[in-house]
């Protein structure tokens, strides 16, 4: 399984960044789909997470990025998005790509992206 997340970069406070990555390498069918961060000297925590079936309507967010990021997936290809936006300096991590069965403990993990927001 291969988890390839693409769309860090380098952004003032207030921009916005788009986060993409493409799974591949078995079936997706009915695994939840996220993004975890981790911070400079901080755990990793979890950002952002989706399921597979929209119209169960699950996703889930950290509570500091709700109204901000939003989370979105196309299952027909295997892609899960992280539309971020009003980015804050707090927001600066390295973003992992996820998915599995559960939601907060993924079993597959991408190599991670970085977004640093300058202020």
């Amino acid at each position: 399984v291969q988890l390839q997340a693409s769309g860090g970069g380098l952004v003032q406070a207030g921009g916005s960044l788009r986060l993409s990555c493409a799974a591949s390498g078995r079936s997706f069918s009915g695994y939840y789909m996220g993004w975890f961060r981790q911070a400079p000297g901080k755990e990793r925590e979890f950002v952002a997470g989706i399921s597979w079936s929209i119209s169960i309507g699950s996703t889930l967010y950290k509570d500091s990025v709700k109204g901000r990021f939003t989370i979105s997936r196309d299952n027909a290809k295997n892609t899960v998005y992280l539309q971020m936006n009003s980015l804050k300096p707090e927001d600066t991590a390295v973003y992992y790509c996820t998915t599995g069965g559960r939601m907060y403990e993924p079993t597959y993990w991408g190599q991670g992206t970085l977004v640093t927001v300058s202020s």
